[in-house]
This record gives structure tokens, sequence and C-alpha cells, in this order.
């Protein structure tokens, strides 16, 4: 879908860490490598005292610090700047509202996009005053952030709300990793190549694991993240989402609804958790003192705006089934941390060995896997046995790798440059709907339940390990084991 000339794209949280860090820096470069940016217009709006001359202060101060020094030059960033205004709004009062109106006043035929860069409580209380207002018009958009909501009955509230004043076309609920580029990959990776496709079956896949470790802890978002914990900030939506493009049907084409309708009997598909599935399939845990890098950090209950009671986990690892034809007795192991030994997203498909293995060094079971790494250096490594030079007929692993960095010498865009552009040009393809993330949330629900009925502490793991030892157990019982290495 071709992206409009023209737009008005107004951030509420416009001076909020998501906006400074991650999405102007994303509109600038953008902005910066785009042939015609006459029509743009970018409104931050926050409750925040400032004028647009003291926001674009704030801006150039804090999105400085990422942006490489390569991808900066003085005339892009003031053209960028001309760009932007501010208004001092606080989105809960309806009077605030008519400054906005007054300003998109002659703009009713652009593009209009509000993003919600603030907590999922306030999103009814802005869409209603934005309805009030006269503010939405065909053309416009409304991008909500994750998580929504706590389970699935706030989500549903969250979703009744927004679902009164724009219609499901109008809303783009945004999961930033699927705007990243190895995951656009693997959607090229399965549907334009022919050779993976009669391997992609639970015949030839023995195993797959999706790992999202972190190395930073919760970074003076205390009191957000343990009100949600690791279970609904990275499971709920960032893993379930990459299970989903791993293990969809292919759809009959690229339109959004199609992609998303295959997305979503995935999500059907998934086991249900019992109680005792919960005791025996999954692991929270909870991070002690330890060191990263070799720098000394302080455990979770120590950290800023954390209760020294709090049960809230920082890891989860988990066994997902698929009860479908194609992935029928094939694990699907999940597992996501703070403060964990690396900083690494990646997808591991492990392949089944030969049946009868003939040569030396043939007789590891973890020799054919297909790695595709998230981050934090993007790209695609399939595993594979070959024969070590010299008289010997002896084979030993070897990789052959798809860097993306050296492969495409031109910037990669940034997720959120991306999924932006795709808001901007009404392209629903990389955000999720409303079946999608209730079918989630009925999925996740009864493993935290049973969590809060067990009454267990979190297992506790040394900041820099790869997490509890549990995790370990829950894949080696399968006599199995996580892909730990850089």
């Amino acid at each position: 879908m071709a992206q409009p000339q023209s737009f008005d794209l107004i951030f509420f949280g416009g001076t909020g860490d998501l906006a400074l860090r991650k999405l102007l820096p994303a509109l600038y470069h953008r902005h910066r490598d785009s042939k015609d940016t006459s029509g743009w217009r970018i409104i931050g709006v926050s409750r925040q005292a400032l004028d647009t001359a003291g926001y674009l202060q704030l801006v150039d101060s804090s999105c400085r610090e990422f942006i490489a020094d390569k991808d900066y030059d003085e005339a892009s960033w003031q053209a960028f700047a001309r760009c932007v205004e501010y208004l001092q709004i606080d989105g809960t009062q309806a009077a605030d509202y008519s400054k906005l109106s007054a300003l998109l006043t002659d703009s009713t035929d652009r593009v209009r996009v509000f993003y919600l860069s603030t907590a999922a409580s306030l999103f009814a209380s802005i869409c209603g005053n934005l309805a009030q207002a006269g503010l939405v018009t065909p053309l416009s958009r409304v991008v909500l952030e994750k998580p929504l909501g706590l389970d699935l009955q706030s989500a549903t509230q969250i979703n009744e709300s927004v679902g009164a004043i724009f219609e499901e076309r109008q809303i783009f609920r945004i999961d930033h990793y699927l705007g990243k580029e190895t995951v656009q990959n693997l959607i090229a990776l399965r549907f334009a190549n022919s050779i993976f496709e009669p391997l992609w079956h639970r015949a030839s896949v023995r195993d797959v694991q999706i790992t999202l470790a972190e190395q930073v802890g919760v970074e003076g978002r205390g009191g957000y993240y343990d009100h949600y914990g690791a279970l609904r900030d990275m499971v709920q939506n960032h893993a379930l989402q990459l299970l989903c493009i791993l293990a969809m049907e292919p759809p009959s084409n690229n339109n959004p609804d199609e992609i998303r309708d295959e997305k979503l009997k995935v999500l059907r598909a998934l086991r249900p958790f019992t109680p005792d599935d919960v005791r025996s399939r999954t692991v929270r845990g909870q991070y002690r003192a330890g060191a990263i890098d070799g720098k000394a950090v302080v455990g979770y209950l120590e950290e800023e705006g954390i209760p020294e009671s709090s049960t809230t986990e920082t890891f989860v690892a988990l066994r997902a089934n698929l009860d479908n034809w194609r992935w029928a007795r094939v694990p699907f192991y999940i597992r996501t941390g703070k403060r964990m030994q690396d900083r690494v997203s990646e997808i591991v498909i492990n392949f089944r060995a030969v049946p009868h293995a003939i040569l030396p060094g043939n007789d590891n079971d973890d020799v054919n896997r297909l790695v595709i790494r998230l981050q934090p250096d993007e790209g695609i490594k399939l595993f594979v046995l070959a024969k070590v030079p010299g008289a010997d007929m002896r084979v030993r692993p070897v990789h052959l790798n798809l860097d993306f960095g050296q492969t495409f010498k031109a910037r990669q865009w940034d997720a959120y440059e991306r999924l932006l552009m795709d808001v901007i040009g009404g392209n629903l393809t990389l955000f999720m709907r409303r079946d999608e993330l209730d079918a989630a949330w009925r999925w996740i629900d009864p493993i935290h339940a049973a969590w809060a009925a067990q009454a267990e502490a979190p297992r506790p793991y040394t900041a820099g390990t790869w997490g509890p030892t549990a995790s370990s157990a829950l894949i080696v019982r399968d006599g199995l084991s996580w892909r730990e290495e850089s």
C-alpha cells in the first residue's frame, strides 16, 4: 500500500520515553530518506508545560543519543524539526482538545494518526475525547501500545471502548517485534522459497525454541513492570506473535486479513494449560543480585519501585503444543527473562536426526538446525554437516550464514520505522486483530491464574545467568537442551 504524502501524526505521551527514544528517531530516519516530506506534520502532546520551541529542545537533546553519528546531519535534522509541533494537553480533560481541534481544522482530508503512547488505562478516555471534539475522521487511525490490558476481561473493556469510536480497520495494535527485519525475512523464508516448506512440519522438525533474553533490569520502570511481569509483558504478545508466524499455514495471498486469519488458527490450536500442566510445563523466576558483563547489579527486589514482597516474575519458560496436523507432538519452547547472561532474541528450529548415521561425527542429534537471530546481529544461520578436510571421512557441523548487515549494504530500517509507515499507509498486516488478542489472552490467563492459586514464589536466579535451573530441567526432561551459543 502506497504511503500518503500528507499526514498528521499526533503522539499522546509525546514527552515520554518511547516517543523520545524510538518513535521520533524513527520518523527522523524516514523523513531524511523520503523524497517528498512537504505534507508531514508531527504533533507531540502531553501534560508537560512546554511550547513548541521548548519541546524541540527536549526532542533534540533526547533523540540525538539514539541516532547514530553516521545517520545524523544538521540540515536533515533541522528540516525534520520544522515538521514538529507541540501542544500541552491533559488527555483526560475534554476541554483541552479544543487546542488540537484548532490545529487540525484545515486537515480533515488528510490521514490522521493518533498514537497512544500512554498507559492503557487512558485509551478509552482519550478516544472518547477525540470523538467528542470531532477529531475522528474516516481517514483517522489509532495506534495502541502493548500490553493491552492485564487479562482477557480488561482487554475486552479497552477494545469495546476504542471500538465504539474507531472501526476495526482503523485500530493498529502495535508489537514492535513484528517490525524487525528478520521477522519480515522469516515470512519471506517460508513463503517465497520452495526448499523449506517440505521440511516445515512434524515429520522433519524435532522442536522449536524461542528465546527473548535481556541483560537490562526494569530500567526505572519498576512500578509498571511489577504490575505486569514477564508473562504479560513478553509472552502474551512478542513470543506468541513469533510462534504464529513460525507455525501458521501459508495464506492464499498477502492480504492483511488472510495472514491474520492464519495466525488466529495457530492461537486457537494452542493446547490450553490445566493447573497440573502449569506445574509441569512452566517455570517462573525472579532475578537476584549478580553481575552483567563484570558489573555488579542489584536483585529485582532491590530495584526502585519494587515492593520487598513482590512475587512478580522476571523470567518465564514454558512448553507449548499445537494440536493440529502440521505440528502435532512438536514441542515449542518459549523462554524470556531480564538480567540474563546475554542480550539475544532468536528462533531455533531443530530438525530431526537422520534415521541411521553411517559417518563418524554424525552421531549428534543437534546437527541440523535453522537459527533466526532477531537481535543483536540480525541474520539467519543454517547448520549442516560437512566433511572435515583430510583422508578420513569424518564430518562436523558448519553453518551457512546470511548476515543482513553484510549482505544488504543499505541501512536497515528500525522496527518502528516500518510500523509507523504501515500505519500511515493503512497496512494492517503486522498488527494484531481483536480476535487474535482475545485468543492470546484466553491461552495466557489460565497460566497466570494457576500461578496465583499455587501461591509459590518465583524461583530465584542470579543476574547474569540463563535463568533458574528449573528452566533447563523443563527441556532436559524431553531429552533436549536450550541453545545458548553467541
